[in-house]
């Protein structure tokens, strides 16, 4: 959804006399991000090829925002909250924290959010998820919920943060804690509970996860650290275990045998009943490059297969500086 297509509503908006910062200046250093993808890049056809989100300024000229945003972006234009437009570079994206770095490629003229202690933000604690665009696109929220988060894409986190009421325009977003200070960048949109009292909630990436590894991202492009075994599947959760959805076409998986619809029963000889408990097995198998084994169950009965896993940045296009 176009940013110009919507306002947050009014009651949802941050209420100033509730926080002790100025929040027009807070918001005005989250932007908005617009990036196209090449058509034959390997997230193009789960992920498109033109996305749009938001980004936080932590340093000069250097954004905080969700990795799937930028994920070989070929281009990448950045809108600050006065409506300058620069042009931006795909610095760094980090598999396990889901976290993307972009490096401006002219003057933004924006202050930079400090990254907050976001191990120590409390349940209750008010806050606001803010996309680009001022209070109009931001939404005051409370910390729901601290808790781990395992998606469908090989993507595990333990300790993601959860707020509530949810923003629309999730990706990129900033979560700027009672304090003024960047607590999280937002993931995604869930649904919790039945539907006559469901309650729709934002998963936020933590910034202390970010901490450890910025030095890194900035100066390497990536994370000194030995990548995880990949396989290339992508899987869900229902009340019989864990199900094969579907494959990343030449993946290590596809290229084993794996097939959609195979029901994973065990990994390395450990049962496995939910995808946390799945990505946990997958990864303890060693580094990427390692076989990782496999029991999966099909309507005739189950078989072992062995699945000699990938990096997964080996299948990603590595954009071009400008």
């Amino acid at each position: 959804m176009a940013k110009d297509e919507w306002d947050i509503p009014e009651h949802l908006q941050p209420d100033p006399s509730e926080f002790p910062f100025d929040i027009g200046a807070a918001l005005g250093s989250i932007v908005a991000l617009r990036t196209a993808v090449p058509a034959d890049a390997f997230t193009a056809r789960v992920l498109g090829t033109e996305r749009e989100g938001s980004g936080a300024v932590i340093r000069d000229g250097l954004i905080l925002t969700i990795g799937y945003i930028v994920t070989e972006a070929e281009g990448i234009w950045i809108t600050t909250a006065d409506g300058r437009v620069v042009p931006g570079h795909t610095l760094a994206v980090d598999q396990e924290t889901g976290f993307g770095l972009v490096q401006a490629l002219g003057s933004l003229g924006v202050a930079p959010l400090e990254l907050g202690d976001s191990e120590a933000l409390r349940i209750g604690a008010p806050a606001i998820l803010a996309a680009a665009g001022g209070r109009r696109a931001a939404v005051g929220c409370k910390l729901v919920a601290r808790q781990p988060f395992a998606g469908y894409w090989e993507y595990l986190i333990e300790d993601a943060l959860f707020t509530a009421p949810a923003h629309p325009s999730w990706g990129g977003a900033g979560l700027i804690g009672p304090d003024g200070k960047l607590m999280g960048i937002g993931s995604l949109i869930l649904q919790q509970g039945e539907e006559a009292r469901r309650l729709d909630l934002n998963m936020v990436v933590p910034v202390h996860r970010l901490s450890p590894i910025l030095g890194d991202l900035v100066t390497l492009g990536r994370v000194s650290r030995p990548s995880r075994p990949w396989l290339g599947l992508y899987a869900t959760e229902d009340d019989e275990g864990v199900a094969i959805a579907s494959l990343a076409p030449g993946g290590p998986a596809e290229n084993s045998g794996v097939r959609t619809g195979d029901r994973v029963l065990a990994v390395g000889g450990v049962a496995v009943t939910d995808l946390a408990e799945l990505w946990r097995a997958v990864w303890s198998a060693g580094d990427a490059g390692a076989t990782v084994k496999l029991r999966l169950g099909r309507a005739r009965g189950s078989r072992d297969v062995a699945v000699v896993s990938a990096d997964r940045t080996d299948f990603l296009k590595h954009p071009r500086m400008h």
